[in-house]
């Protein structure tokens, strides 16, 4: 729980999750202190552990290496996820050939109850996005939230079946570190585009 609140009051700081206001959010890291390859910005640091699509558990650390590019959603949602994933898809599209390989994109599930991993599976194969940048997550609600409120996505249930939730797409170095974030659906993200381009042409495998 330490690092939690390290983390957010990081998040803060960086003026990454103190408000959603604005439609993109770029943070420069000014000299990180490293603690093995990793700086102290780093979410690859926090232990919650996750479930992927395929039943396989997980740690955030796990990605590293990769550019993430992630939003939260759930499976049952009729209104904004729906359009969140497209732009996902899209976002996924517009990526050069040559750099998908170090690219992951990442939904992880504000609905763990519902969510489960044979769901989030069929979800994937629905939506066409079984190729393998795709990861799907679930935690438990505690993980959930915890990670949600570093993303500066926030959301509640409104309903037995529905969430009234944040729509953010975070971008993540291969390092871990949030780098640039979108809010929005349907929004132009040339910009989103171009970061993850510059991200990955840094990966040196």
């Amino acid at each position: 729980m330490k690092k939690i609140l390290f983390f957010l009051f990081l998040t803060c700081l960086l003026g990454l999750g103190c408000s959603t206001k604005t439609s993109t959010t770029e943070t420069k890291l000014k000299n990180p202190t490293l603690t093995e390859d990793l700086s102290d910005l780093s979410i690859y640091h926090l232990p919650s552990n996750w479930t992927n699509q395929d039943n396989q558990q997980l740690a955030l650390k796990d990605l590293q290496g990769n550019i993430v590019v992630m939003a939260m959603i759930y499976t049952s949602c009729q209104a904004a996820c729906p359009r969140l994933v497209a732009d996902m898809r899209h976002i996924d599209k517009s990526i050069p050939e040559k750099l998908k390989d170090k690219v992951k994109f990442v939904l992880l599930s504000i609905d763990p109850e519902v969510d489960t991993p044979e769901r989030l599976k069929t979800f994937a194969e629905e939506n066409h996005m079984n190729g393998p940048q795709w990861v799907f997550l679930r935690s438990d609600e505690e993980s959930t939230r915890e990670f949600a409120a570093i993303l500066a996505v926030n959301y509640k249930r409104i309903s037995p079946i529905d969430f009234s939730h944040s729509n953010i797409i975070s971008l993540f170095n291969e390092q871990g570190e949030l780098v640039f974030q979108q809010e929005g659906l349907g929004v132009d993200y040339s910009t989103t585009i171009e970061k993850i381009i510059n991200e990955a042409q840094r990966i040196k495998h």
